[in-house]
């Protein structure tokens, strides 16, 4: 079959291109791309060049590949605008244009026009040479004949290098000691400190994930806040030093990795205090203590980013050395990522992922845990799988969770299913649970929230007097009753004396006092742009700030009190990407700016040296993972935009520890986004 539609001349393809960069929908770069390829294939069709910007445009919504399947029936969810469009006008000329292109446009005849050019390989033909190490051309068509997918060549390899290594992996088994192993989780598993053991009778999640990963290369624990993902770790490197240490072997290799400093510091902190609390049988308990490590470092700098490239120091010709790694906060790991990380794994380590699966995905392209964990809410563990868990662990798995058909990295996988951060707050657990489940609308929100007043409350913003921007007095007013007390104590710097070692002990305990205060409330936006995106609300809070007299007047740049987030890595300050500092006033010196080194320390820093920063009384949603605050508020914009999901505002409300505030001014668009879920494409969901 045949498109019924004249077809455009080529160069009439690139001015539509043109348009659409003009409009908002693509990016310079998708043009750019497509221009590029005209020029090394100058016959190709109107079609290619379409999908050339098409798959190029979905990378940029964080898409690995261009399901064509899915481009055909909803032409609408493609050409999505990352800002806000005036009216929504242009974004819909822009769709509307895209789905004329398409609209009599058979899947047979796309994939017939892709694999006619030389600009693309044809993996849906040739599966053989999964690698195509000697093919260069700068697309790939793969996926399955009933889903087909087109990708950037180097994101294709990206997922076949991601499944190799954890098709390796998978196949391998470790083969446990029944004996001791049953010995060791009864010790950390002992009834009094049993995290996941609700009733008597009740599957202990914890002690099978446990199990499940001591026997695997590569295993997954999923689990919402509060249910206990850390703690697991813990007694599961425990349980693997023991083992080792019992039988006489050297202790493992650890490391312990996240994607963001700020991830890593919590983790830190996490692992630290749970190592101390083990419960272990008295002969191993001070060896395999000392054998778990406690400091938790940045993905990039474990593998050793390179400076101004991709590249890092350790890959598959330089391996790190190293038995396990084990990654926290793995939602936000994207594809890129974790292709370099599995790179550089010598072929005997194994790889842990945590995380919570319905948190936001990477900012990047890919939604690596996402796509792994598809299934993880129904386990789908053999027969085989449940008699061994009874036999090691005497924990029973309900039938429910059993699939004869079950796969090898459903095996390896396990979903922790009790919260207990929410236990004195469960409004606030009420309310993730009802946004994750997809059902939830404005009214049962609000119904969740008037249930439970101590931990919940909302906002309406209306419109201000001009009727075209919203009134953002009670969201200033709400922040500056939030930041008053951290500002306050920033103020309060102590009296300095000749005893230069007394002062920078006096100075650092002062510092972990204001961000103590200032963990006690955060702000967050969905988006950058707009009257509630960043930008503008860190401008209004500041200004409310001033009016009462939190912070100095005058618009200067550096001033006691800035809130800073750093935005990009630098190795040589020790600062990565999320980091959040502030800045303070030394008696008698001037501005330092403050970072927590992680081990309840300082680290002091001048402003001149800080280059990647922005002030921070609001964030991104994206930013914020990894962080907890005792009181999170999360503010919507008044206008639909593709980042508003379900997973956005889950993300947003599992930040809190104690209290959350949702803002918005729209049901409308609430409830759009309460009905949105990401979903992006790639070659590795089922």
């Amino acid at each position: 079959m045949t498109t019924t539609s004249t077809p455009l001349p080529i160069p009439a393809m690139l001015s539509q291109l043109a348009t659409w960069v003009e409009l908002g929908a693509l990016r310079s770069l998708d043009l750019a791309l497509t221009r590029f390829i005209d020029q090394q294939a100058p016959n190709s069709s109107e079609l290619l060049l379409l999908s050339v910007a098409l798959v190029s445009e979905r990378n940029a919504h964080g898409h690995v590949c261009l399901d064509l399947t899915a481009a055909l029936a909803q032409p609408a969810l493609l050409l999505s605008t990352i800002h806000n469009m005036a009216d929504g006008v242009s974004e819909h000329q822009a769709r509307e244009e895209l789905s004329a292109h398409l609209a009599h446009l058979d899947i047979k005849h796309w994939l017939a026009e892709l694999s006619a050019s030389n600009v693309v390989e044809n993996q849906l033909k040739d599966r053989a040479s999964p690698h195509s190490e000697h093919n260069n051309t700068p697309l790939v068509l793969a996926g399955s004949p009933e889903r087909p997918l087109l990708y950037l060549r180097r994101y294709w390899l990206y997922e076949q290098r991601i499944k190799h290594s954890l098709s390796q992996r998978l196949a391998k088994q470790v083969i446990l000691p029944h004996a001791a192993t049953q010995t060791l989780l009864a010790a950390l598993f002992a009834p009094s400190t049993s995290a996941d053991n609700t009733t008597a009778r009740a599957t202990d999640w914890q002690k099978v994930a446990c199990l499940l990963a001591a026997r695997s290369h590569f295993s997954i624990i999923t689990g919402g806040p509060g249910t206990g993902k850390t703690t697991t770790v813990v007694k599961l490197l425990a349980l693997l030093q023991g083992l080792r240490i019992t039988n006489q072997e050297s202790p493992l290799h650890i490391h312990l990795a996240a994607p963001t400093g700020k991830a890593a510091a919590r983790l830190s902190e996490s692992i630290a205090g749970s190592v101390a609390k083990l419960p272990l049988p008295h002969e191993l308990a001070e060896s395999v203590r000392s054998h778990i490590p406690t400091e938790v470092t940045t993905l990039h700098r474990l593998l050793g980013s390179l400076p101004n490239t991709r590249h890092f120091r350790h890959h598959a010709s330089n391996p790190l050395i190293t038995d396990l790694v084990v990654v926290d906060e793995a939602s936000m790991m994207d594809v890129e990522m974790m292709a370099n990380l599995v790179d550089a794994l010598p072929e005997h380590a194994r790889l842990i992922l945590l995380g919570d699966k319905d948190q936001l995905a990477s900012v990047e392209a890919g939604s690596i845990l996402g796509d792994l964990c598809q299934t993880a809410d129904a386990a789908h563990y053999t027969p085989k799988t449940q008699a061994w868990i009874k036999q090691l662990s005497n924990e029973d798995i309900a039938e429910s969770f059993i699939d004869p058909q079950g796969s090898a990295l459903q095996q390896a996988t396990c979903m922790l299913r009790h919260s207990y951060r929410f236990s004195a707050h469960p409004g606030i657990g009420q309310l993730a649970t009802l946004v994750n489940s997809g059902q939830a609308t404005p009214s049962s929100l609000n119904n969740t929230v008037k249930q439970a007043p101590q931990s919940l409350n909302s906002l309406t913003l209306s419109a201000a007097n001009n009727q075209f921007f919203m009134d953002l007095t009670p969201l200033t007013r709400l922040a500056v009753s939030g930041y008053q007390a951290y500002l306050t104590k920033a103020k309060q710097p102590p009296q300095l004396t000749k005893d230069p070692d007394a002062n920078l002990g006096a100075l650092n305990a002062w510092a972990l006092e204001v961000f103590a205060e200032h963990n006690q409330f955060q702000l967050l936006s969905a988006v950058r742009q707009g009257t509630v995106g960043i930008d503008n609300l860190n401008q209004e809070i500041a200004k409310a700030l001033q009016q009462k007299n939190l912070l100095p007047q005058g618009d200067a740049i550096w001033y006691a009190g800035r809130p800073l987030l750093v935005t990009r890595n630098d190795y040589s300050l020790k600062l990565m990407n999320g980091d959040i500092g502030i800045c303070l006033y030394w008696p008698d010196v001037g501005l330092r700016v403050a970072f927590p080194d992680g081990e309840q320390g300082i680290r002091w820093v001048l402003p001149s040296r800080l280059q990647g920063v922005e002030t921070v009384f609001a964030m991104t949603v994206h930013k914020s993972q990894g962080s907890e605050f005792t009181h999170t508020a999360l503010v919507l914009p008044d206008y639909g935009n593709p980042v508003l999901t379900k997973e956005l505002i889950y993300t947003g409300i599992t930040r809190s520890k104690e209290k959350f505030t949702l803002i918005h001014s729209k049901d409308a668009v609430l409830q759009q986004a309460l009905h949105s879920r990401v979903t992006r494409a790639s070659g590795l969901r089922a």
